[in-house]
Parts: structure tokens; C-alpha cells; sequence
């Protein structure tokens, strides 16, 4: 296979994770013949600095002419001025919505090798297995905003058609999977999460009658997610609830360096990148795990390039250098980002 691959390295360790990205997938096109290019651009901060634009034209160009797009973090404390009209984060918020990115997968799977190494006991985590199913492109992110110097507005709104389309997404992961879903919302306050319940409850209903579901209060459901997470299979949630309840999914996993996710729409490139911020504190030491790099690297070979055998062997070749060993700082481990890139790499190399 031919493919065109995006590369948005971002702020922070975005760089140094998307290396070891691009590393592993430039392997995996040697191992199992094929032809991957990459090209970069700018996003984020370094693109404001550079071009005064968040989402320069010439990177949502390449985007849209690419077959996926693998990007790093944007943001950091050098453009946090609560005052400032135009920050990073407001270019991978444009780039979401330019390609139509309206659907956020973001799958949890705690590995064995780091039971004892998440903050929840061991027996709470062993089957868990689940898939959060967030809408990315309405809600409250993108709806108007306020403010004064006395007050301030952000303005939710969601249309039906696109929690039909984001239920439907749902529905056939479920398919696939163990055909149970849990749809989060907060309809005893929101009007919002009213419309979400009940279209979500017509689509599955009407479209998907195998597949059993049920309603759960957002608040609830951060309870659950650690009292009781073996009881989730898929998840389809809102834009600002999924964003929060994922950071706090990744504690299932050991870390939030661990989780991959994509970002997929009907049509067109998909985006693939860790959940994880862009951590400038340890930002150029060569610290930050790039385990959920590489993972989103094998939702792109699988979901963006449909490349079941190679994701494989990336899920794979992560979970036996875990098992063998490896472990970052956010692991309590002392293997830098280009240690652990290089032990995966050797891992993979057995898997052709």
C-alpha cells in the first residue's frame, strides 16, 4: 500500500511522541511492504508564533490530501493568557470541524504487565474493556461565547442530526463488540441532554434493536468508571463530558501517557493522536511516554488505512515491551521516550 500521512507535531513533547510515531510507523511500512510518505506542518502554538494562525492554510491543505493525519498536543503556558482572542487549541478545533472529524474514539484496555501500577486495585480492572464514543464537533466547544467583566457565557447546543450520527457510530462499534451501550448525559438539568436521550433512544430503537443500552447521568458515570468499570462496553457521550470522562478513564490504564484515540468522520482523513496534553514541564528531556502515540498509530493503520494485520502487530509489540520491562517515568520507570520507542521497535521486529 501507497499512503500520504500528515504529521502535526504540535507544542510541548508533541514532537518528541510523534517521532517515535513516525518511527514505528516508517517499520512497520519496511516489515510488511509497504510505501508511507510524510510531511509535516504546523499546529498550535508554534503555527500562532510562526504564521498568526493556529490552523495555517497550507496545514489544513495537507490534511485534506492525506490518506491520515498523526498529530502530537498543542497549547502550553506561553499562550494561556485568559485574554487572548486566538489561542492554540481554537486550530485543532477548526481542524476537527474543517474535516468533518465529528466522531472521537477513545479505547481503554488496562494491560496485565501494569495492573499493579494504576492508582485502582487490581481486581477492579482485570476485563476491562471499553470504548468511548465522544462527539467532537458540537456543544459546547463550539457554541457562541461571552464576557464581561462581570460575567461570562459559553453556549451548548446540539442539533439532532448530530446526535443521530454519533449514536450510529455507537451502535456499530457495539455491533462489533458486545453490544451494550451506555449513553451519557445530564438530563434531569439540561436541555440539551434531553434532546441527547431521547434521540439517542429513537436511533437504537429503530437502528440497532440487538443492541441493549441505557442511560446514565454524567455524574454517576465518573462513579462508576471506577467503581465499577468491567460493567462498560461502548460509551457515547457529548463533546465536554467525553473530554473530562476520558482523562479520567486513562487512570484504568496506568496513565494518561497510555491512551490512544481517532477521530473519524464519513468521509476523508482521519486524525489520530494520544488523549494527553502537551506537557511542558518535561518537554524536550526526552521524558514523556509515547505509548499512546504508538497505540493511536495502530488505530491508524487499522481504522485509517485498513491495515488490520500491521495494528495488530503494533498492539502487540507495545504490550510484550511492557511485558518485558518497559517502563517511563509516569510508569515509575527510569526508560526515556527514545528508550522505550527503541524497545518497541525491537519488539515489532519479531512480528513480521
Amino acid at each position: 500500500m501507497r499512503a500520504s500521512i500528515a504529521v502535526l507535531s504540535g507544542d510541548g513533547i508533541g514532537p518528541e511522541v510523534t517521532g517515535a510515531g513516525v518511527a514505528v510507523l516508517r517499520q512497520v511500512a519496511q516489515q510488511f511492504s509497504h510505501e508511507f510518505t510524510f510531511t509535516d506542518a504546523l499546529i498550535g502554538g508554534v503555527a500562532l508564533d510562526e504564521c498568526g494562525d493556529p490552523l495555517p492554510g497550507q496545514t489544513l491543505a495537507l490534511c485534506q490530501a492525506s490518506q491520515a493525519i498523526l498529530m502530537g498536543a498543542v497549547g502550553g503556558p506561553k499562550w494561556s493568557d485568559p485574554n487572548a482572542q486566538v489561542r492554540p487549541e481554537q486550530g485543532l478545533l477548526r481542524l476537527r470541524q474543517a474535516l468533518g472529524l465529528y466522531a472521537n474514539l477513545r479505547p481503554v484496555k488496562p494491560i496485565e504487565a501494569l495492573l499493579d501500577f494504576a492508582p485502582i486495585k487490581p481486581e477492579r480492572l482485570r476485563g476491562v474493556d471499553l470504548l468511548v464514543v465522544r462527539e467532537l464537533t458540537g456543544g459546547i466547544y463550539f457554541g457562541a461565547r461571552t464576557r464581561t467583566a462581570t460575567s461570562a457565557s459559553d453556549l451548548c447546543t446540539y442539533t439532532v442530526a448530530e446526535i443521530e450520527r454519533v449514536t450510529r457510530v455507537a451502535g456499530h462499534a457495539a455491533s462489533a463488540r458486545r453490544g451494550f451501550i451506555t449513553s451519557i448525559d445530564k438530563a434531569n438539568v439540561l436541555e440539551t441532554s434531553r434532546l441527547w436521550r431521547t434521540t439517542v433512544e429513537r436511533v437504537l430503537r429503530e437502528e440497532f434493536p440487538n443492541i441493549r443500552f441505557e442511560h446514565m447521568l454524567v455524574d454517576s458515570a465518573a462513579m462508576h468508571l471506577i467503581a465499577r468499570p468491567t460493567s462498560f462496553d461502548v460509551i457515547v457521550t457529548e463533546n465536554l463530558f467525553g473530554d473530562i470522562l476520558t482523562d479520567e478513564a486513562s487512570m484504568l490504564a496506568a496513565s494518561l501517557g497510555m491512551l490512544p484515540s481517532a477521530s473519524m468522520g464519513d468521509s476523508g482523513p482521519g486524525l489520530f493522536e494520544p488523549i494527553h496534553g502537551s506537557a511542558p514541564d518535561i518537554a524536550g528531556r526526552n521524558l514523556a511516554n509515547p505509548i499512546g502515540t504508538i497505540l493511536s498509530v495502530a488505530m491508524l493503520l487499522r481504522l485509517g488505512l485498513g491495515l488490520e494485520r500491521e495494528a495488530q502487530a503494533v498492539e502487540a509489540a507495545v504490550e510484550r515491551a511492557l511485558i518485558s520491562g518497559l517502563r517511563t517515568a509516569d510508569l515509575s520507570g527510569k526508560h526515556s521516550t527514545i528508550d522505550a520507542t527503541a524497545m518497541i521497535l525491537a519488539q515489532l521486529s519479531t512480528l513480521a
